[in-house]
């Protein structure tokens, strides 16, 4: 999928201007590659910023300064991918940094793609899948939350898990290995009850790791909130008031909002995108009708729907149908002009004024415990990837497997060391230890020309 061989280029720093911009080069000719472009006759030392300048290739006017740089010169294997790395701090101009690439490329470096610095990385066991995945999750992370749960898995707290795991299963592997040289002494090695003991011991640490999936998908993901009612009820009032400033048009005309309006913003650390929705009715008005269908179909793919009622009106059918089409879905019900004198009560709505404030920190925190099951997410989750939980869902189901077969009198070795075998693999599959080639480009291919 990519060559290792080859010394790779690339802008590291995000597009635009900056006062700063980061060309990093890496591979076996990263020196020589910096030795032709910087004009500088002394060779660089390691791990040490050198103040240089970077030369373009020879023109028919001659070699000309592309800008003053500050180098620093990383020697393998004591670099971010492993491999002799050199990365040139210039100026942030787009043109000059697009410069220097073009210099690093006349002098033998080719332009790198998304994410190969960091399969680089993988290649040469600075970091394993997991690690891999979080560098990528950390880059995109838009909330500090999505950061924490980032960097804890580049840290190595899900590999770590994963280790020790593995290390059980493996020494119970070798346990029942060992019994097979023995057929006529059945199981000599180790005893079925303990066999059982610890594979439950594994199968429940895998349980608390996945129990946090979910929270950790939230977190890593973010939520799509849809704000649903009837006209007129302070949908938009909500939307702009959970926002903090006004997105949404509110008047007093019955209607306005006729499109979806999105917006994303943090609740708690959490990363939610909050959709305005055409209030429910029915109406002959054809572009109306069109928002009202989109509005429908927004609830539909909502992870969370908040019902927005007028506390200072009775209900009507199309509260009513509103409640009726919400009831298998999860949702909040709000209770909204509570300024005014209360026509109806309902247990467990959130009461707020939208236009004064009034209530919408509960809110806030009634729609995030409503996505997550807590009120505040104080902690990280140690599991955010979709892939990390199927593949620990495979294993947990393998373990479940071999479990029933040790307890099984007159089943062999061989069917629990096979399911011992088929847990391992899908354990060694969320760090890399087995993993498709198709499944490595999918993963890199996600990540920013650069990393």
């Amino acid at each position: 999928m990519f060559s290792s061989e080859d010394t790779i280029v690339a802008i590291a720093t995000p597009p635009g201007r900056g006062g700063l911009g980061v060309v990093r080069i890496s591979g076996p000719a990263a020196g020589d590659v910096a030795r032709r472009m910087l004009a500088r006759g002394a060779p660089l030392e390691p791990r040490h910023a050198t103040f240089t300048r970077v030369r373009s290739a020879r023109t028919p006017e001659g070699i000309r300064t592309v800008d003053e740089v500050v180098v620093t010169w990383f020697p393998a294997p004591h670099s971010y991918t492993g491999e002799h790395v050199v990365e040139v701090s210039a100026h942030g101009s787009p043109v000059i940094l697009q410069a220097v690439v073009r210099s690093a490329i006349d002098a033998g470096a080719r332009l790198a793609r998304p994410g190969e610095f960091t399969f680089r990385a993988f290649l040469n066991g600075k970091l394993d899948l997991v690690q891999a995945e979080a560098v990528a999750d950390l880059i995109a992370a838009a909330t500090p939350l999505q950061a924490r749960v980032a960097f804890d898995q580049l840290e190595g707290s899900l590999t770590t898990q994963i280790q020790t795991l593995d290390a059980e299963l493996l020494d119970l592997v070798a346990r029942l290995e060992a019994s097979l040289d023995f057929p006529d002494e059945g199981y000599h090695f180790i005893d079925p009850a303990d066999i059982a003991n610890r594979i439950d011991g594994v199968i429940e640490t895998l349980d608390t790791v996945l129990n946090d999936a979910a929270r950790g998908r939230m977190i890593r993901d973010g939520a799509t909130v849809v704000i649903a009612g009837r006209p007129n009820v302070g949908k938009s009032s909500v939307f702009n008031a959970l926002l903090g400033h006004a997105r949404a048009i509110v008047t007093e005309r019955a209607g306005t909002t006729r499109d979806l309006v999105t917006e994303t913003t943090e609740l708690d650390g959490l990363a939610v995108t909050l959709v305005d929705t055409a209030g429910l009715r029915e109406t002959i008005d054809v572009a109306e009708q069109e928002g009202v269908w989109r509005g429908i179909r927004a609830r539909g793919v909502a992870d969370l729907v908040v019902v927005v009622l007028d506390r200072g009106e009775a209900l009507t059918e199309d509260d009513r149908r509103l409640f009726e089409e919400t009831a298998v879905r999860r949702r909040v019900v709000v209770a909204n002009k509570c300024d005014r004198a209360a026509a109806w009560e309902r247990d467990g709505s959130i009461c707020v004024s939208a236009t004064n404030g009034v209530g919408i920190d509960q809110l806030r925190l009634a729609i995030v415990r409503a996505l997550t099951g807590e009120e505040h997410l104080r902690d990280t989750a140690a599991i955010s990837n979709v892939r990390h939980t199927v593949l620990l869902e495979g294993a947990r189901t393998s373990l479940d497997h071999a479990r029933e077969a040790v307890m099984c009198a007159h089943v062999s070795e061989e069917f629990v060391l096979a399911d011992l075998h088929a847990a391992r693999v899908s354990l060694g599959e969320v760090v890399g230890a087995h993993t498709s080639e198709d499944l490595l480009r999918h993963i890199f291919e996600r990540f920013c020309v650069g990393k």
